[in-house]
């Protein structure tokens, strides 16, 4: 197995809940910003969309979908320093789509979600010398007053 930087952490939680209109990336953004989360991650999440967007795999854009969504899936990381989220959904026939999750997603009914964040860790994206894209880097969290350094690679 390789592993690039692996680090330990204890878990806490948040439930929230998102209401009709509002978008499901942005909600989850201000609320990573509002709460100044370092690293945290998608527990759960169930709902519904009228407008789901998304960038599929091997695609430089977004595909928007315009209907009635259930939310089958919402997993990824969070941070205040980059978040890399993914979502899956199906249409009332069952069919199932999924992606990267971008703005645009707007809730139906409802979204509930159940984030865990994690405080002992810090969450940074870097730029990978072999994908090119800006990947998470796990650092242990800067304890107060010293200074974080990079991990081994």
């Amino acid at each position: 197995m390789s592993v690039s930087t692996a680090q330990p952490s204890s878990i806490r939680t948040y439930a929230l809940r998102l209401r009709p209109g509002d978008d499901l990336r942005q909600q989850l953004l201000a609320f990573v910003a509002q709460h100044q989360l370092k690293a945290a991650t998608v527990l759960t999440c169930v709902g519904s969309l009228t407008t789901a967007t998304l960038r599929l795999a091997n695609q430089s854009g977004p595909t928007v979908y315009q209907g009635h969504f259930e939310i089958v899936s919402l997993v990824g990381t969070l941070s205040v320093n980059g978040s890399h989220l993914h979502l899956a959904f199906a249409d009332s026939t069952g069919r199932t789509l999924g992606g990267h999750l971008l703005d645009g997603n707007r809730i139906y009914t409802t979204a509930e979600l159940v984030l865990g964040v994690l405080d002992e860790v810090d969450f940074r994206r870097e730029t990978d010398p072999v994908s090119t894209y800006q990947e998470l880097v796990v650092y242990p969290a800067k304890p107060a007053g010293k200074k974080v350094t990079s991990p081994k690679k």
